[in-house]
């Protein structure tokens, strides 16, 4: 007769030690997974505040290297041209604009975050068409690759002083890039890339507010009137007029 088999117990698992794998099991490969973004990343895709009617917002957007320098006088007119195409909307205005060599500056006034959207969509899109129509001048075939990569980065304008600074950083924003050192430009009052025209606060301007006269056949770039309280009287409250030597953000 056989005897029953005998039951051996498991050999004792020290405490914390894992259970062994599966054959099948995947291990994740050594490297994988998101890699990091670079210097020039886009704008994190976080859902942007809601944007109240009194505030305006200053909007840095970026170009791709293949565009080339933006303080050009053909690209200058292709910009100007995408303020053409916004001037006609209702509930987005943009009231100052600079072009620096790889990015603009815009400080715009907008109804709602919606029309905010909406409004810097129908400018990318209009100057990246434009700008590419520019650029293919001297080619066989048009340009049609990207020109904006990046979500635009935005910030919203809620204080007198938050005012000053950003008319002062996107009017002054060429001297903060040393752009006044180089020919012609050295011999400029006002940076002429930009609405810095159509600004009547300059401390030089004194009491009596004027204008000043452009190069030969220079067309301003097409911007609004602030509505806004702070961008039409606020700003004033928040610091000193605002002169045309300013240097933003800068140890000169």
């Amino acid at each position: 007769m056989l005897s029953p088999p005998r039951c051996v117990p498991p050999a004792p698992r020290s405490i914390g030690a894992r259970p062994p794998r599966a054959p099948n099991q995947l291990q994740p490969r050594r490297g994988a997974g998101r890699k990091p973004k670079g210097p020039r990343s886009s704008e994190p895709h976080r859902e942007r505040p809601t944007l109240d009617a009194r505030h305006p917002v200053h909007v840095v957007l970026r170009v791709v290297s293949a565009v080339g320098n933006l303080r050009r006088r053909f690209t200058y007119r292709a910009i100007r041209e995408a303020t053409l195409t916004v001037a006609q909307r209702e509930n987005f205005r943009i009231v100052h604009l600079s072009i620096q060599r790889t990015h603009l500056h815009l400080l715009v006034e907008a109804d709602d975050k919606a029309a905010l959207a909406s409004g810097m969509q129908g400018f990318q899109i209009s100057a990246a068409k434009h700008l590419n129509a520019a650029l293919s001048r001297d080619r066989p075939e048009r340009r049609r690759g990207t020109v904006f990569p990046d979500r635009y980065h935005a910030t919203v304008i809620t204080s007198p002083r938050q005012a000053r600074h950003a008319v002062n950083y996107v009017l002054n924003n060429w001297r903060r890039h040393e752009e006044d050192r180089a020919e012609p430009m050295r011999t400029w009052t006002i940076d002429w890339f930009s609405s810095a025209v159509m600004f009547p606060g300059w401390a030089e301007y004194g009491d009596e507010p004027f204008l000043w006269r452009g190069p030969p056949t220079y067309d301003p770039l097409l911007v609004y009137q602030p509505r806004t309280w702070l961008l039409r009287a606020g700003l004033a409250k928040g610091g000193a007029p605002i002169s045309v030597r300013e240097v933003p953000s800068s140890a000169r």
